[in-house]
């Protein structure tokens, strides 16, 4: 499908790997110019080498996204390099775990982790995405909604990331910039399976996880996950802004009793 990003530069967070790594290369197959903003440059090469892209196609800029200053040099780089920024794909976060027992310092990390970076991001691209008329697509996460226990710092986090979809929609209707978000559920990506891996029994629990998802009774792929992602921030989704859309199979709406958790 010709999404019409041939020319256009993404932006992409956590770009290196996992569901990054799907969204980098769904750009890059439609055409798209892709910059990579990750604290780990060396799998982002990996990732460029196994590819097989030119460069300039798609490139790596070492950032430690908790840090304004290199949110805003960042930014900056990527307008040297390569004249613009179209789609702005705040993907990079992590669930660390950070509940109701951990400190407020650990709480407050943990929003640095998971959300500082994405106001600050898109306040230094904002002139760009104005300029092109472009868009913004966050990764948010099924914990916003459902919860899962032991996680506070991540699920407010990921609440708040919901929220600022609806906000700078609305901010930015009148200027030509989408904002949108994508939610994945259960997404088998090699961080998860080395989750599972950790488990007595990985087997059984990854068939009861699937039970549970009424589509297909499967886990979601990165790769669907990242097609959602480029199709929201195309041209071809030109009258779709604050819309918070879930590729999981109805794992997160749909009734549990549709299926049967394993028990024995």
């Amino acid at each position: 499908m010709n999404l019409g990003l041939e020319g256009k530069v993404a932006l992409v967070t956590g770009g290196a790997k996992g569901i990054g790594a799907a969204i980098v290369r769904s750009f890059f197959e439609e055409g798209a110019q892709v910059a990579i903003l990750d604290r780990n440059p060396e799998n982002a090469q990996s990732l460029i080498y196994e590819i097989g892209c030119k460069k300039e196609e798609i490139f790596c800029i070492p950032t430690e996204l908790t840090e304004e200053s290199a949110c805003r040099e960042a930014v900056e780089k990527i307008i040297q390099k390569t004249g613009r920024i179209d789609h702005l794909i705040h993907n990079a976060g992590t669930n660390d775990g950070v509940g109701l027992d951990s400190t407020p310092e650990s709480f407050f990390s943990s929003l640095q982790k998971n959300l500082i970076h994405v106001f600050s991001l898109t306040h230094y691209s904002l002139e760009q995405l104005i300029k092109n008329k472009g868009s913004i697509v966050n990764i948010g996460s099924k914990v916003a909604v459902t919860g899962q226990g032991g996680t506070s710092g991540y699920a407010a986090s990921k609440g708040a990331i919901n929220a600022l979809t609806r906000e700078w929609a609305l901010d930015l209707a009148d200027k030509g910039v989408r904002v949108n978000a994508v939610i994945p559920a259960e997404v088998m990506t090699p961080m998860y399976q080395r989750w599972l891996d950790t488990l007595e029994n990985p087997q059984k629990t990854l068939r009861s996880i699937e039970e549970n998802i009424p589509l297909g009774k499967r886990m979601t792929t990165d790769q669907e996950i990242a097609d959602s992602v480029v199709f929201l921030a195309s041209s071809r989704s030109s009258h779709t802004t604050g819309q918070i859309i879930y590729p999981d199979g109805g794992y997160a709406h749909l009734d549990r009793s549709y299926g049967k958790i394993l028990l024995d």
